[in-house]
C-alpha cells in the first residue's frame, strides 16, 4: 500500500523531501553541473510542494519529471534571451572591452584639438575663411571661387597657403606626424 505523506502536519512529505534531496541533486548534477543543480533542485521543491497529498510511489516519479521540465524550461528561457552572449559584472567588469578611448588618450586628443583649433585660428583671414569651407562646410575650390568672389587659382593658393601654416604651427607644437609615426 502506497505511503500517505499528507499528514495533519506534513511531516511526511517534508521526510519525503528530505530523503530524495541529495539523489535528486546527484541526478541533476550529472545534467547540468553541480551550482545549476541546487538551484533545479530547489525549484522542484517548489513546484512539487501542490501535489503534497499525493503517495510516495507517485510523488517520486513525478519530482524527476518536474526536475526535467525545470532543465527544459531553463534551456528555453537561456536560448531566448540569449544567455550565452551576457557578461557577468559580476566578476572583473573592469577588464570588458570598450569601443571608448581611454581617459588618457581622449585628454591628449582634446590637446591636440586645441593645437588645431589655434593654428587654424592664427591663420590670415581669408586664407583661414578659404581652408574652412573646404575642409569643413565641403565645397569644392570651384564653389568657394565663386562663393568669395575669387578665382579658383586663388582659391588653391589659400588653400596651399592654408596647409602650409598649418604644418608649421603643429610642428611648432609637438603635432609633427612624421616623428610620431
Amino acid at each position: 500500500m502506497a505511503d500517505d505523506l499528507s499528514g495533519q502536519d506534513g511531516s511526511g512529505f517534508n521526510r519525503f523531501l528530505r530523503e530524495h534531496r541529495a539523489p535528486l541533486v546527484a541526478f541533476l548534477g550529472r545534467r547540468v553541473g553541480e551550482d545549476d543543480a541546487q538551484d533545479i533542485a530547489q525549484e522542484t521543491f517548489m513546484r512539487l510542494m501542490r501535489y503534497h497529498a499525493q503517495p510516495a510511489d507517485q510523488l517520486r516519479p513525478l519530482m524527476y519529471r518536474i526536475a526535467i521540465n525545470v532543465i527544459h524550461d531553463r534551456g528555453r528561457r537561456d536560448s531566448t534571451r540569449q544567455a550565452g552572449l551576457h557578461v557577468s559584472l559580476d566578476e572583473d567588469f573592469a577588464a570588458l572591452p570598450s569601443s571608448e578611448p581611454s581617459q588618457d588618450l581622449r585628454i591628449e586628443r582634446e590637446q591636440e584639438l586645441g593645437l588645431v583649433r589655434q593654428a587654424i585660428l592664427q591663420l590670415p583671414t581669408r586664407c583661414r575663411q578659404v581652408y574652412l569651407l573646404n575642409r569643413i562646410e565641403g565645397l569644392s575650390y570651384s564653389q568657394i571661387a565663386q562663393h568669395c568672389d575669387i578665382s579658383v587659382k586663388a582659391v588653391e593658393k589659400h588653400i596651399g597657403k592654408a596647409l602650409a601654416l598649418l604644418r608649421q604651427k603643429l610642428k611648432e607644437g609637438g603635432l609633427d606626424r612624421e616623428e610620431r609615426s
